[in-house]
């Protein structure tokens, strides 16, 4: 290797390691080692195809996938003999299965969404071409119910889609399914397909006590997860969803000898490997301990903005802590998402309660509430 290219990669790495310091703003865990199967990247692993069928090309990794999806499915509380569901390249690609199985089902059917929703949803639309209701959101990024049930109302002769957040993407409000399946029943709607958005809280919400429960007991027909929480040097996901709805989209593909039931054609054999070792190391135990730690230490940051009088705002069961935006200085440097007058700070693994500390000092002096850094000291977080 040349030392041109040397230089390159060692100045690339240090600018990554210095950036990944102060990266606070997007939902990625940047706390995860995955040296151990390092290896496997110097080989080729293609999943194209259905995950649960044998192809004829050998370079894959679907035992793996078969088992991270498994623990996905008893997560999600939907038998082994009833779900169906593959590793997919993120959320985005997991809407985009949820909605197209709902635009198969039911080739009428109109998609309600709330302003607060994830970009992709009003792609799917696109993509889709199905006739696409945004519902009003509430103040905390919550979907307004009574305006829900005005346009469902509206098109009662017509199926309904559903899009239901599961920590919305600003405010990380979490949608209410039972209210959802309330008005259903109230309006007397037989047809509908409920996905469930859970890119980021489908990995939280279920460790957490006393939250909402959002899985196939209810009547949901998909759910997409990004592996943000988990933590990947790729971003990846999971889609679950009903077998019984997939046999209606299938198709049998001679060249790879499989059937074609995702979006993609080949698909990342390494992300597989990757998602069944976080979960073999970590199990449930350890992830249920890291959601906790997370809300834990987001409701520390909360507390401490609110104790100084800075406007904030957090939702029950989330770690995403919205607040006034602050200077440029410091959205560039902490890397925060803004969206008009405010930002957030999303509290993963690697934001532990000393990096809060530096954070919540900075913003403070910047915004001209504290003179000397050291002048503040952290309130303890009453529980």
């Amino acid at each position: 290797m040349s030392n041109k290219v040397t230089k390159e990669l060692a100045d690339f790495l240090v600018q990554i390691e210095q950036r990944s310091q102060f990266h606070a703003g997007y939902p990625y865990n940047l706390s995860c080692d995955y040296s151990a199967i390092a290896k496997f990247f110097n080989h080729l692993l293609n999943n194209a195809g259905d995950p649960y069928v044998e192809p004829a090309f050998g370079l894959h990794s679907r035992k793996f996938e078969q088992e991270v999806l498994s623990f996905f499915a008893n997560l999600y509380k939907i038998p082994e003999d009833q779900f169906w569901g593959y590793v997919t390249a993120g959320g985005t690609e997991g809407n985009l299965y949820g909605i197209f199985l709902a635009r198969e089902i039911y080739p009428n059917g109109i998609l309600y969404s709330s302003q607060d929703s994830h970009y992709s949803i009003p792609k799917a639309a696109k993509l889709f071409r199905i006739q696409h209701n945004i519902v009003n959101s509430q103040i905390n990024g919550e979907m307004d119910y009574d305006h829900f049930e005005q346009r469902l109302r509206e098109n009662r002769s017509y199926p309904a889609i559903i899009n239901l957040n599961i920590g919305t993407t600003v405010k990380g409000a979490i949608d209410n399914l039972d209210k959802v399946l309330e008005i259903l029943e109230r309006n007397q709607i037989k047809d509908y397909y409920i996905h469930c958005d859970a890119a980021l809280s489908g990995l939280i919400l279920p460790f957490l006590d006393g939250a909402p429960q959002v899985n196939f007991q209810k009547p949901i027909d998909s759910v997409a997860i990004s592996a943000k929480f988990i933590g990947s040097p790729l971003p990846c996901g999971v889609v679950l969803t009903k077998k019984k709805w997939v046999e209606k989209v299938e198709t049998e593909i001679e060249y790879i000898g499989s059937t074609d039931t995702t979006i993609l054609g080949s698909r990342n054999g390494h992300t597989p490997l990757i998602l069944w070792y976080a979960l073999q190391t970590r199990g449930y135990d350890g992830l249920a301990r890291e959601a906790n730690t997370c809300i834990d230490n987001a409701q520390y940051l909360f507390q401490q903005l609110q104790i100084r009088e800075y406007p904030c705002m957090l939702n029950k069961f989330s770690n995403t802590v919205v607040f006034q935006k602050p200077s440029q200085r410091l959205i560039k440097k902490w890397q925060l998402a803004v969206l008009e007058d405010w930002a957030h700070l999303i509290v993963m693994q690697n934001i532990n309660r000393k990096k809060i500390d530096i954070f919540i000092n900075e913003l403070l002096q910047e915004e001209g509430l504290l003179d000397n850094a050291e002048d503040f000291q952290l309130q303890p977080v009453l529980h």
